[in-house]
């Protein structure tokens, strides 16, 4: 069985299109459809009722108690899958169900973990473009990313990937980053991604910071080792610098009185640098606390099950 998991969010004008879509193209495959309702704030919540009515042997609708972010509910998504290959779409239509036999295929064919489109073209706004080219370049950093492959929100996973990926238990999740950590086992696919026909983008400014966060923070300690290298690099810096004022004034400029506002701009320098060691540092920590008192990745108010019947 091939299960379809969408994360919805204010998706009520273009979840019945891409449901039916799905239906239209798999027909006479075995399928499921997890439509996970992500604290939408339109009538997102009555349509997918709406839908598993109408397919209550294919279609599964898990509604959250509130906004939770894309990751949060596509994991929720993925923990109510029971297929055993596992496509992941968007809610706004730009992601063609008819790519997933292809990139299905190449899953089988070469026998790996996980498959991502590559979109041939994007149909992002220049923000969302802007912070995707960021995230992969950080990514290649972070994350030992291979540089030849491109991270996108359409993918397919194998039962195996799933299963280890819906273990991890911690807040901020971060489903990339889950399968990077979990396998090398990568293939790509190139694929058509559409204009959006409804609505915009539901990631803002706000929301790609806080990606980008969890990126850095909950999957990689580069920060601090950084931090620890910057501030080793910036202490041999003043050293440099002290003995370079001293040889000056012995040898070269005795009467030479040195400007209170050199000083002062170097201890501001120095003082904004150990505060964002410690912010980075702060933030781990912070993290470390919301884990040990468990907050939640997300919370599911009810779940309506697909049913053999």
């Amino acid at each position: 069985m091939i299960s379809f998991v969408v994360p919805v969010y204010n998706g009520a004008e273009t979840i019945v299109g891409v449901v039916d879509e799905i239906r239209h193209e798999f027909k006479d495959e075995t399928i499921e459809i997890v439509l996970v309702n992500d604290g939408s704030q339109d009538t997102s919540e009555a349509v997918c009722q709406k839908l598993h009515e109408d397919d209550p042997s294919r279609i599964t609708f898990v509604h959250l108690a509130r906004n939770f972010g894309e990751h949060g509910a596509t994991l929720a998504g993925l923990r109510h899958a029971k297929g055993e290959f596992i496509a992941i779409l968007d809610d706004d239509s730009q992601h063609p169900p008819a790519e997933v036999r292809s990139m299905l295929a190449t899953l089988r064919r070469d026998n790996v973990d996980v498959v991502f489109g590559r979109y041939r073209r994007k149909r992002h706004t220049f923000l969302r473009n802007l912070g995707s080219r960021f995230n992969d370049r950080m990514a290649n950093w972070m994350l030992n990313k291979p540089r030849d492959l491109y991270l996108s929100s359409f993918k397919v996973m194998n039962r195996f990937l799933v299963d280890e990926i819906t273990r991890y238990e911690g807040p901020f999740p971060y489903i990339d980053g889950l399968i990077l950590r979990s396998t090398s086992s990568f293939g790509q696919v190139d694929v058509e991604h559409r204009d959006r026909q409804q609505g915009r983008s539901g990631y803002t400014l706000r929301k790609l910071v806080s990606l980008w966060l969890n990126m850095f923070l909950n999957f990689s300690i580069t920060p601090l080792r950084l931090s620890a290298l910057l501030g080793v690099a910036m202490a041999g810096l003043s050293l440099l610098l002290l003995a370079g004022i001293v040889i000056d004034k012995l040898y070269f400029n005795p009467d030479l009185t040195h400007g209170l506002p050199t000083v002062l701009a170097l201890i501001v320098f120095f003082a904004g640098l150990q505060l964002v060691i410690l912010g980075t540092i702060g933030e781990y920590i912070g993290r470390l606390f919301l884990d040990q008192t468990k907050m939640p990745q997300c919370v599911v108010r009810y779940v309506r099950s697909a049913s053999a019947e």
